[in-house]
């Protein structure tokens, strides 16, 4: 046994926004099922003891969607008391929960802060970057949600990080994003790489985010992450802690960075289980939690060759200078529904990042190796 995360779905796909660049809508599109409705507390409860009884030290209970909130406070306090009964060896458990923020209060706040929820917030930056992709159903923006929401986060002292996407547009204005996070006194922050729709040829959508984009977005980003660490003023950025940490010899703790595909346990709303939260359609299921034990849910995820698939590098990953960073990246980015998975579609992205920014991610890297007494080799 080890330490387990779950990532649940209890809304399925379920949204009450229409962002254009949704990866789950077009995850869900491709389904029989579009959706699951929301998750009842007895499929709740099969997942909570699944975790629990098979779990070592701690198990994380992740929240996503859809949007999550939608399920409602009521269902995340039956949850925690659920978890509270089972939980008779005494684990560690920690919860976190990814939202939108329209819907969260006062009730709300008080609940996250109570159970200690970790909340990623999903901010694009600014109001005339974040609102013309992050649109209700009546097709407003829902900027001034968000920023309500993080004042009341902030008011509760609940910890949150901002996640925001970073697509063709919005690559365009890395400064003022960075500039508008450190003036809200958002410090934690992580930056995703926009994703094209499923088995659907890069690049062809308004929002899709290009190779060039994307390598001058992590140049432009790094330097300014970099002047603000030479003073003491750096904000948390989840890739570039990252980054460091692997080059002083320890392991990423994002799956995208570690070369391979991790075990990973998605729950639907029906409690179908899933190996990755960007393969939740019907070719993945991989079992079911009011079903299925966690060992026949990890031989049916061995059957499909799941992961196993992920460990064969592209040729031209294994010359690559920057391997031992790179690692290939995350699977979604090397599969064009060609059967095996290609060279990743931001290779050049992160050529020219590396090139440009190894030296200072060394230099940090080597300071921080000699504070922790870490003898630091990876090249």
């Amino acid at each position: 046994m080890s330490p387990l995360t779950f990532l649940i779905k209890p809304a399925s796909g379920s949204c009450n926004m229409r962002c254009k660049y949704c990866f789950y809508a077009d995850e869900t599109a491709l389904r029989s099922v579009k959706s699951f409705g929301m998750m009842q507390i007895k499929t709740a409860e099969a997942l909570i003891k699944l975790g629990l009884e098979n779990a070592d030290i701690s198990c994380t209970f992740a929240f996503q969607g859809g949007e999550p909130t939608l399920s409602g406070t009521e269902f995340y306090r039956s949850f925690v008391q659920l978890v509270k009964l089972h939980n008779t060896r005494g684990l560690t458990v920690n919860y976190s929960i990814q939202t939108n923020a329209v819907l969260i209060d006062e009730e709300w706040a008080k609940f996250l802060a109570e159970n200690k929820f970790l909340v990623g917030v999903s901010l694009d930056g600014p109001a005339e970057i974040h609102n013309p992709n992050r649109v209700l159903t009546d097709g407003s923006g829902s900027y001034n949600h968000v920023m309500k929401t993080v004042n009341l986060l902030k008011k509760h002292r609940v910890d949150f990080n901002i996640l925001t996407v970073v697509t063709k547009q919005t690559a365009r204005y890395t400064e003022k994003i960075y500039r508008f996070l450190q003036k809200n006194g958002m410090k934690y922050q992580q930056y995703i790489a926009c994703l094209d729709p499923f088995a659907q040829e890069r690049g062809q959508e308004k929002f899709s985010l290009t190779p060039k984009a994307y390598g001058d977005f992590l140049c432009k980003l790094f330097d300014l992450w970099y002047t603000d660490l030479k003073k003491g003023q750096q904000p948390y950025i989840q890739y570039f802690e990252n980054l460091v940490a692997m080059s002083a010899g320890q392991a990423p703790e994002l799956c995208g960075m570690s070369g391979r595909c991790a075990p990973q346990y998605v729950v639907e709303a029906d409690g179908g289980v899933y190996p990755c939260d960007f393969y939740v359609m019907d070719d993945y299921i991989i079992g079911n939690v009011n079903e299925n034990t966690l060992e026949e849910i990890n031989a049916k995820c061995a059957e499909i060759g799941f992961i196993e698939k992920s460990l064969k590098p592209s040729s031209r990953c294994i010359s690559c200078d920057f391997r031992a960073l790179c690692r290939g990246g995350c699977r979604r980015d090397r599969d064009f529904g060609g059967g095996e998975l290609g060279l990743n579609y931001f290779c050049e992205a992160y050529q020219k990042f590396f090139a440009y920014s190894y030296p200072r991610i060394r230099e940090i890297s080597t300071i921080m190796a000699r504070n922790l007494g870490i003898n630091n080799h990876n090249r």
